[in-house]
């Protein structure tokens, strides 16, 4: 059933040049993720989650690049290795990793899930040596004290080991504050979702 709401939101998030107007010479990014990145609560998943809101601002910039969500709710760093391949399924010429959060909220071993991540990227680029990596950096409530440091600490040295650009930490401005995420606290709003996407827009650009 995840596959399938997976194949769904694919197909409705490839929202660059339709299939008669597409240029040969177009890019694809692929935001590979978990409900952060599906859009999780909001009305209108597939234009107000960042990754659609990205796309507009490709768009606007003039840029040859199409943007696929590959956000998958309740995902963990495990469940992005085993569903990896399938996605890269089609030809992917920047990757946005946004996977760890729910692997952190059930306090998995910071091991493992550094082990997934990379396994991720290393399939990554062994389809494309030339992809572009970008690490989408996530943070543990301070409550959670040395967990939440290592957690943290995970991201940098992942974007470091490989040569990835890194997001410091996609929620930057967002999490904690109730007046931009749902009732939950975690998922963000429409509004919560705009500077996510300024956020992610900052690193983004100067790749692109």
């Amino acid at each position: 059933m995840k596959f399938l709401c997976l194949f769904v939101l694919l197909t409705a998030m490839s929202v660059g040049a339709s299939a008669d107007g597409q240029s040969p010479s177009m890019r694809t990014i692929v935001f590979f993720g978990d409900s952060l990145t599906a859009g999780y609560g909001l009305d209108d998943h597939v234009t107000s989650a960042y990754p659609g809101l990205i796309q507009k601002k490709i768009d606007e910039a003039g840029l040859n690049y199409r943007v696929v969500n590959a956000g998958l709710s309740g995902d963990t760093s495990a469940g992005g290795r085993r569903r990896i391949h399938w996605i890269l399924r089609q030809p992917v010429d920047v990757f946005v990793l946004e996977l760890g959060a729910n692997d952190g909220l059930r306090g998995l071993p910071i091991a493992s899930t550094r082990e997934n991540l990379q396994a991720i990227i290393d399939t990554v680029r062994a389809k494309n040596p030339s992809v572009k990596i970008v690490i989408a950096g996530m943070q543990m409530p301070r409550s959670m004290g040395a967990y939440a440091e290592e957690f943290a600490a995970m991201y940098p040295a992942l974007a470091k080991d490989n040569a990835a650009t890194l997001i410091p930490f996609l929620l930057k401005g967002v999490g904690g504050r109730a007046d931009l995420n749902l009732p939950d606290g975690i998922h963000p709003t429409a509004e919560g979702h705009l500077i996510v996407a300024e956020t992610v827009w900052d690193t983004l650009r100067p790749i692109l």
